[in-house]
């Protein structure tokens, strides 16, 4: 487990190019047959991922959790970006294609992960916070999800947000879960930008072409900075920061957020002439 530490707004602006990626930026979630995850303190949040190919991978406890299973106090929300797999939920099995979506609620004692093909593996990626009670296992295609279609073409920014873990949708303890996917020609995210103090995200940019990237704007509207991430890269955001990006292509990136409310428009608008 990889932990990462609150930042401070004040300590942000001291911090390099190669600091900023230490402390926000989590680049090898996908790696095969490992089960990889980072656990921040900002609102405890557990970022992971995992590529099965030659067996069946389990979701453990770790003794930073101070628990007997991993969900003992936690709910768990896993969106496959790869080929076809399975989660193994207790007795019950999930089959998962593609960018569908699988809530897992607090209690579920084994938790593992498995590839339909090992030569086409799939690819779980995970968001898993705190929870105060037990809501039922709910698994959603695209479908299923609340869908907002957004943007214009003159503003490069097309897209379609689907909310997967989402009060309108299913219920959850504080998880709030999507995938927003842009149009070809569109590159921008969430510009103009917001910040929602009560509530941290976490953004994991994929479906990115090989040799593409996307500039990943965080940091305090008049200090912003920017990462560099690719493709199957993640970005954790502290609730002051704010969170957009612009990619040398389009792509499709799944958000999660955890913290004092769920209401997805809950969220502090930056005009474009306070940026700096």
């Amino acid at each position: 487990m990889d932990i990462r530490y609150a930042i401070h707004p004040d300590h942000m602006k001291r911090l390099d190019t190669n600091e900023i990626r230490k402390h926000f930026l989590m680049d090898r979630l996908f790696e095969k047959d490992k089960l990889n995850m980072v656990y921040c303190h900002i609102d405890r949040v557990i970022v992971g991922g995992t590529c099965p190919t030659d067996k069946k991978l389990e979701l453990k406890v770790t003794k930073e959790l101070g628990v007997d299973s991993f969900l003992e106090r936690r709910e768990l929300g896993i969106i496959n970006i790869g080929s076809k797999g399975v989660v193994f939920v207790d007795s019950k099995e999930y089959m998962m294609e593609k960018k569908e979506c699988l809530y897992i609620g607090m209690g579920s004692k084994e938790i593992s992960f498995k590839s339909f093909d090992k030569n086409n593996p799939a690819k779980f990626y995970f968001n898993s916070t705190p929870a105060h009670f037990s809501y039922p296992d709910v698994k959603l295609s695209m479908n299923d999800a609340q869908s907002l279609h957004l943007g214009a073409p003159e503003k490069a920014n097309v897209r379609t947000i689907y909310q997967f873990i989402h009060p309108k949708v299913l219920n959850s303890c504080q998880l709030v879960m999507g995938m927003t996917v842009l149009e070809p020609n569109s590159i921008w995210n969430t510009m103009p930008c917001h910040t929602h103090d009560r509530r941290m995200e976490v953004y994991l940019y994929f479906d990115l072409p090989k040799d593409a990237l996307v500039f990943h704007l965080l940091g305090e509207p008049r200090e912003t900075r920017h990462i560099v991430v690719r493709n199957e890269q993640a970005v954790l955001s502290p609730s002051w920061s704010i969170h957009s990006g612009v990619g040398t292509s389009h792509y499709t990136f799944i958000w999660g957020m955890a913290g004092e409310n769920q209401t997805f428009t809950d969220m502090d608008e930056i005009p474009m002439a306070v940026l700096g």
